[in-house]
């Protein structure tokens, strides 16, 4: 009783919580290096900012990284010096007033503002000792291109002049620059995701470039960024860059590829979103087109858009078949794309390029589980898996996140890079396979304190 008095007047509270010791398993957290493209970047609402890459999901593993090991110092980063956006303007959400119908909706714009000068004209020196740099991913950079020389030149004049903000030599290729890196940094642990572009490419040009897997390159190891990598060519490329990420004796984890064609960019525009009310407009369009395509058929209620296929024929589209958000939509109200004129090949993607698309997905990912299992140092994070439960809807903490555009909560402007909620869900994942593969137990991030996409 009177220990009971005592706990009272002591405000006592019983104490039912296990503390767990935080740790690190079999993992070292200490040096940590990111390699990728743009999702390793911090890319999002179409371009590259300061802000972006400080909600990179880099930065977010370096901070829980923290949390269990002896790491000092900062997460060091290319930073751009504002959040203008580069190379390309920042999209922004705002009010859009369709220029026919008067009609207003919310859509992405680019803000105004002027790019940063600094960023193209000055090179990023590191003033951490041995010019430390912890990021180096570069937005629009293939596995394939890491065995390109003068890479960052040559993809300066491509309209990717990122590289050359922070290599240390633009005249040699990615693989050296990891080289100087790895030599430099002597990592303990790295993350690698690449792989996308080497596939988006032939994707964003609307399967325009040859998706045969058998391309022939330009100049020596230099693809056209339109066709899909070779598949050989793709394994050649990134075993030897996990071979130098290794080089040091760092354990690391392999990202593999989403399912692009699943992402807000290519799902937002439903194929079949003629939508007719009136008898006399099924009749008009059934004249028109009948005639021509011999197989167009129209009722009242959704219909396929008309397209223009890769091989040049109007035809009325195939459910299954994709529309690309970077179609100008005023465009089907003011000029009657998809209804009376068809959409241009280059916003299309077929039901043919698609299965391209997937099957060079799936030889990359084989190849990438494959690196895995002749380094059993390595563990292997299935995005094409996280990503897709996201497309189907996944909840964390009471908050529900999908691909929806805008109001999804995971993806930017964009339609392909993630918000910086986004961004943390993909660390979290990060995170479960490499406590599940090193016996570590990291905690996961509070996902919903990140933002998403900013309303006006």
């Amino acid at each position: 009783m009177i220990g009971a008095m005592a706990c009272l007047f002591a405000a006592c509270k019983p104490n039912v919580a296990v503390t767990t010791k935080l740790t690190q398993g079999e993992a070292d957290f200490t040096n940590y290096l990111a390699i990728g493209n743009s999702l390793t970047a911090g890319y999002a609402d179409g371009t590259l900012s300061s802000s972006g890459q400080l909600n990179s999901y880099p930065q977010r593993l370096f901070e829980q990284f923290q949390l269990v090991t002896n790491v000092k110092g900062t997460f060091v980063q290319p930073l751009l010096p504002g959040n203008y956006g580069y190379p390309n303007p920042k999209k922004v959400l705002a009010v859009l007033v369709n220029p026919c119908t008067g009609d207003t909706s919310l859509g992405a714009v680019n803000i105004g503002y002027p790019l940063d000068s600094g960023s193209t004209s000055a090179h990023y020196v590191s003033t951490v000792a041995n010019e430390q740099i912890n990021n180096i991913a570069v937005p629009g950079i293939r596995a394939i291109d890491y065995l390109v020389d003068n890479y960052a030149i040559i993809a300066q004049g491509a309209g990717y002049p990122y590289a050359m903000r922070f290599y240390n030599n633009p005249a040699g290729t990615p693989l050296q620059e990891l080289q100087y890196r790895v030599n430099n940094l002597h990592p303990t642990f790295f993350t690698m995701w690449l792989g996308s572009n080497d596939v988006l490419g032939f994707a964003l040009a609307g399967g325009q470039g040859d998706g045969t897997g058998n391309a022939l390159p330009l100049g020596p190891n230099f693809y056209n960024k339109e066709d899909i990598t070779p598949y050989t060519t793709f394994d050649t490329a990134y075993d030897r860059a996990v071979n130098m990420a290794i080089s040091t004796g760092a354990k690391g984890a392999l990202i593999n590829i989403p399912d692009i064609a699943s992402l807000p960019f290519f799902t937002t525009i439903p194929i079949n979103g003629l939508n007719i009310t009136r008898q006399s407009m099924v009749d008009s369009l059934q004249a028109l087109w009948g005639p021509v395509t011999k197989t167009a058929v129209f009722q009242l209620g959704a219909n396929q858009f008309m397209v223009t296929d890769h091989n040049g024929r109007v035809r009325q589209s195939i459910p299954g078949e994709l529309i690309m958000l970077s179609m100008p939509m005023d465009n089907i109200k003011c000029k009657g794309w998809g209804i009376t004129v068809p959409i241009p090949k280059e916003y299309v993607i077929t039901t043919e390029e698609l299965q391209q698309i997937r099957s060079a997905t799936k030889s990359y990912n084989d190849f990438i589980k494959y690196e895995t299992t002749i380094h059993p140092n390595l563990a292997y994070v299935d995005m094409h898996t996280f990503m897709g439960s996201i497309a189907s809807g996944y909840t964390y903490n009471g908050i529900k996140y999908t691909t929806e555009y805008v109001t999804g909560g995971a993806f930017s402007l964009d339609g392909i890079h993630p918000t910086p909620r986004g961004y943390a869900l993909i660390a979290n994942e990060i995170i479960r396979t490499i406590n599940a593969r090193y016996k570590s137990n990291m905690p996961l991030l509070e996902v919903n304190k990140y933002h998403g996409v900013d309303f006006p």
